[in-house]
């Protein structure tokens, strides 16, 4: 199967967030808990609510939404998104979970507990990572850009330009909301960048290098994107596309001198 690139420019584009990336000292992880995942899953989207799971997986003819066993890496529900569609970023809304479309311009809202689709919502630009802070739906669309739309209609109520130090931070992927704060990968690298939904600034970086070896990644794109955030239990999840392992990490401060380690 050959691997989907973004656009004609991904050699230039990844060279340029390499460049990009800043040099300064980033949070490191603690390894909570590993749990087996599904290794055959391109991972786009992760969410978790009440007690459950969610996973939207991509590329043409094989995306699907789900519900997925933290502990097994069990599938427990699984819909097939139609082949035209290549399945992006996931959030969960209320009683609904919100799945986004590459280049298809178009959002699918299920119930969350049947997945029966309920209705379509439209969206320009491409859709890669998706995120609910209570109020708006927050989506990334490969640029340095963050649209806050209105759940209801898709309709853009605002946008913040993410930068480091002056900086546009771009390849903004997978999301996740953490405690007032925007917590998004960047494609491509095992960086997390926790944003600021006021303006837009890169409060810090969260570096998981090692999290999953290069050994242990079937090819180049098996890239780390998958963040979860279980706020009842303050429990962090990520994972990546087509990774054989889901991880709870804690995050570990710049400060502390303590090493990553599995428990």
């Amino acid at each position: 199967m050959r691997f989907p690139f973004r656009n004609l420019n991904y050699y230039l584009m990844a060279a340029v967030v390499a460049v990009a990336l800043p040099c300064r000292a980033a949070d490191t992880y603690r390894i909570v808990h590993s749990y087996p995942h599904d290794a055959r899953a391109f991972t786009q989207g992760l969410a978790y609510a009440d007690g459950h799971l969610y996973e939207s997986t991509g590329l043409n003819g094989h995306s699907t939404l789900r519900t997925v066993d933290v502990e097994t890496g069990r599938v427990l529900q699984e819909l097939p998104v139609a082949s035209e569609y290549f399945a992006e970023g996931l959030a969960a809304w209320g009683s609904t979970l919100v799945q986004l479309t590459w280049q298809s311009h178009t959002a699918f809202v299920y119930d969350r507990f049947s997945f029966r689709q309920l209705r379509t919502l439209s969206y320009t630009g491409e859709g890669w990572g998706l995120a609910g802070d209570g109020k708006e739906l927050i989506l990334s669309d490969g640029t340095a850009e963050l649209r806050f739309l209105d759940p209801a209609t898709f309709h853009e109520l605002r946008k913040v330009t993410v930068k480091d130090h002056g900086r546009p931070v771009t390849e903004l992927n997978e999301m996740e909301f953490v405690k007032g704060e925007i917590y998004a990968n960047v494609w491509h690298s095992d960086r997390i960048a926790r944003i600021s939904p006021v303006n837009g600034k890169v409060l810090g970086w969260i570096d998981l290098t090692g999290l999953l070896p290069k050994t242990e990644r079937p090819d180049e794109e098996a890239v780390l994107n998958g963040i979860a955030y279980d706020a009842a239990h303050d429990r962090l999840f990520v994972t990546g596309k087509r990774w054989p392992r889901l991880f709870e990490i804690k995050v570990v401060s710049r400060a502390s001198t303590s090493r990553p380690r599995a428990k």
